[in-house]
Order: C-alpha cells, then structure tokens, then sequence
C-alpha cells in the first residue's frame, strides 16, 4: 500500500467522522428546539386553560365584591396583555403579571365570607388551583428543557454547529424580583 493511499484513506476516515458527528450534533440541537417547543406548547395549554376560568371567576366575585373594581380590572388586564403578548419574553413576563392579579383576587375573596363559601366559586377555585399546579409542573419542565438545550448551546464544540444553523438561546421562565422578595410574617 501506497503512502498516498493510506493518506487518503485517513482523510476520508477522518472527513467521515466529522460530518457523522455534524449530522448528529445538527440532529441534536433539532430535538432539543422541538422538545423546548413542545414544552411551551403544554405550559400554553394549561394557561388557555386558566384564561378559559378566569371570566367565570371575575363574574362570580364581581357579584360580592362589586366595589373591589380595581382587582377586576387588574385580572382582566393581565389577561388581555398575556393574550396580546407577540413574543415569548413578552408573554412569559405577563404570565407572572396575571399570577400576582389572581393572588390579589384570591386575597379580595378573603374578605367575603359570602363569597368563600359559594360553591361555584369554591369550584372555580379548585379547577384553578389544579390548573396552576399544572402550570407549576410545565414550567419547570419548560425550563428543565430549556436549560439543556442552552447547555448545548453553548458548550464547545456544539456551538460552532448553533452558530452556523443559528440555533438562538430560549428564555427561561422566570419569577420577577418583586416576588422573590420575602414574605413579612407579623403576629
């Protein structure tokens, strides 16, 4: 066997290799952009979910707390700018907006004993409560996703492959400071 031959033989062994490895670290980022994809889609169903509960539950309180406008109004806006929201760190910024009006709305009802213990709104509010346990589990499934496909993202040599198929860092899902802030406890 020729030197030439063998030479050519390891530049095509090696040329092998290296788009075996770019087919497969293509193939790689691929699943991960559909897994964060489907990760978003199953937190977006359980929020159409709460929004679908939200009017039903503004109704009923409206009925009790009529002079609490300013809540209402607050959990109908919230929803409104979460349904307007044109991207993704539009809409996740506003999703943290609505959770904090509904917070508000629980701690309205609070007030009203009435209200408590109506049984249409103590059913909205389980059905909304199981719902935001479901958007709980999502998000962090969401973010889960996100996190490897952003690992991979960035890490070498990887991201030479994201660079070239411009595969764009994804938004975590996260809390706004003003709740991570703690909760005063007085006694």
């Amino acid at each position: 066997m020729s030197t030439g031959l063998i030479v050519f033989i390891i530049i095509a062994a090696i040329t092998v290799i290296l788009i075996v490895w770019l087919i497969g670290a293509y193939n790689g980022f691929v699943r991960l952009k559909n897994t964060v994809e489907e990760a978003f889609a199953t937190m977006d169903v359980y929020m159409k979910k709460r929004f679908d509960l939200i009017p039903n539950l503004v109704e009923t309180v409206k009925g009790y707390a009529a002079h609490e406008k300013e809540t209402l109004t607050n959990v109908t806006q919230a929803r409104t700018a979460v349904m307007n929201s044109a991207t993704t760190e539009e809409r996740l910024a506003n999703e943290n907006v609505l959770s904090g009006a509904l917070k508000s709305l629980f701690a309205v009802s609070e007030a009203y004993p009435d209200l408590k213990a109506n049984a249409n709104f103590m059913d909205l509010q389980q059905q909304l409560q199981k719902v935001e346990d479901d958007i709980a589990n999502s998000r962090k499934y969401y973010n889960a996703v996100v996190r490897d496909y952003n690992i991979k993202r960035e890490q070498f040599p990887s991201s030479i492959i994201a660079g070239m198929f411009h595969f764009e860092k994804k938004p975590m899902f996260e809390i706004p400071e003003t709740e991570r802030e703690n909760v005063q406890v007085q006694f």
